[in-house]
């Protein structure tokens, strides 16, 4: 299949947790969403987003599991948040377990995927966050698989400056 990806950029938090929503209505149980990007980028703006699209209540609060390594939310379907900038490496990553999510009811979010993409399942949406200014992100949506391609292809065409 061909790889298939979309640019978006956004020039606030609110705008990055838009196009994360937007996403996370079109996301069904077994998705993974691979999120890559510096400090700061935005990938857990994003993550908030995603969960509002799951139907996970405005009221809770997301924040990156950075000590905890997985928080968990209940929407329309169970919302998996994984951060794996701590662990040392994919044997860290296997030992805890985390590669389990990965085959559970629910969507996973895992923050720093590029750490290890190999650990990725073939069937993860890419989400890469790039830092244009204080505000201004790129965001580029990709992926292969079946199940990605047409996500990629639901997902709405306001702000979107390229696809490739």
């Amino acid at each position: 299949m061909k790889h298939e990806s979309i640019t978006y950029r956004t020039c606030s938090a609110l705008e990055t947790i838009d196009l994360g929503r937007e996403l996370g209505m079109l996301l069904r149980k077994s998705d993974v969403v691979a999120l890559m990007g510096e400090p700061g980028s935005g990938k857990t703006w994003f993550t908030k987003g995603l969960a509002l699209g799951l139907g996970v209540p405005s009221d809770i609060v997301i924040t990156s599991p950075s000590f905890s390594l997985v928080n968990e939310y209940k929407g329309r379907c169970a919302l998996f948040h994984i951060d794996v900038y701590r662990l040392d490496g994919v044997s860290d990553f296997l030992s805890t377990g985390l590669e389990e999510y990965f085959h559970q009811d629910g969507v996973v979010v895992m923050e720093w995927a590029d750490r290890w993409p190999e650990i990725l399942p073939e069937w993860s949406i890419i989400v890469t966050i790039s830092i244009i200014d204080d505000k201004t992100r790129n965001i580029i949506l990709s992926g292969r698989h079946l199940n990605v391609v047409e996500i990629i292809k639901r997902m709405p065409e306001s702000k979107i400056i390229g696809d490739f």
